[in-house]
């Protein structure tokens, strides 16, 4: 199984960077279903609208955890803004490449973060969703 994944991926996998949780979180985001197998939960701290620390638990495959460790990596000390353009599609491409059927993983990741920015703008008392956009449900989770 694992020659389907980049050393990247298994890197990411069996070293995760930021697991755990912040308890003095001003944003916590989780998504995911257990139906599918993956869940995905997203602790940031915000000062000055920088995202000074960043921690994530998954519960899911190795394809799961990767994607959560690259996207906190991707985010840690960037603006709210400049965390909000991360895609799914800029997390694969920093794991070099994942298997069509875990693609579905890096989309979770991306909602976590942007869950996790909501969260944050909801505890401020600001409407998120004019700022985040709308956080869908895993299409994989749907099957």
């Amino acid at each position: 199984m694992a020659m389907l994944y980049s050393d990247r991926v298994m890197d990411h996998f069996s070293n995760p960077r930021n697991v755990g949780e912040l308890t003095d979180a001003n944003g916590v985001g989780e998504v995911g279903n257990a139906k599918c197998g993956d869940i995905m939960k997203m602790y940031i701290k915000v000062d000055k609208g920088v995202i000074t620390d960043v921690k994530f638990k998954t519960f899911g495959c190795g394809a799961a955890i990767a994607t959560s460790s690259m996207a906190t990596e991707m985010i840690k000390g960037k603006t709210i803004e400049d965390a909000l353009k991360l895609t799914n599609k800029a997390v694969v491409e920093a794991l070099e490449g994942l298997p069509p059927v875990k693609i579905h993983c890096s989309v979770l990741a991306e909602q976590a973060v942007r869950a996790a920015i909501s969260d944050y703008y909801t505890r401020l008392g600001v409407d998120p969703t004019p700022i985040v956009g709308e956080i869908g449900d895993c299409h994989a989770c749907e099957h």
